[in-house]
C-alpha cells in the first residue's frame, strides 16, 4: 500500500470508469483545489485487491488513502478537507 500513499495535501483515489460516486467527489476536489492521483482499480494489477483488503472484503470505491495512511471509503469532500486540514 506505500506505493499508493500520497504526499501531504494530497489523497489517492482508487475509482472505476462507471462509478458515479467517484464522479461526483473528483468534480468536488477538482471545484475546491484538492489535489488527487487516481487509480482505477480494473486497469492496475492488483488494486482491486488492495481495495477489498480496505474494506472488509468488500469492492468499494471510491476508496480514498490519506498521506498518514489511513482510508475511508465514500467521503464527502468536506470529510477529505477536513482529514487533509484545508
Amino acid at each position: 500500500m506505500h506505493e499508493f500513499t500520497p504526499a501531504d495535501g494530497t489523497i489517492t483515489m482508487f475509482s472505476t470508469t462507471w462509478c458515479g460516486y467517484c464522479t461526483r467527489l473528483k468534480k468536488q476536489l477538482d471545484a475546491q483545489g484538492i489535489g488527487y492521483a487516481e487509480v482505477n482499480i480494473e486497469e492496475v494489477a492488483g488494486t482491486a485487491e488492495l481495495v477489498e483488503t480496505l474494506n472488509g472484503g468488500n469492492r468499494t470505491v471510491p476508496t480514498v488513502i490519506f498521506p498518514d495512511g489511513t482510508a475511508v471509503t465514500n467521503p464527502s469532500a468536506a470529510q477529505v478537507r477536513e482529514k487533509l486540514g484545508v
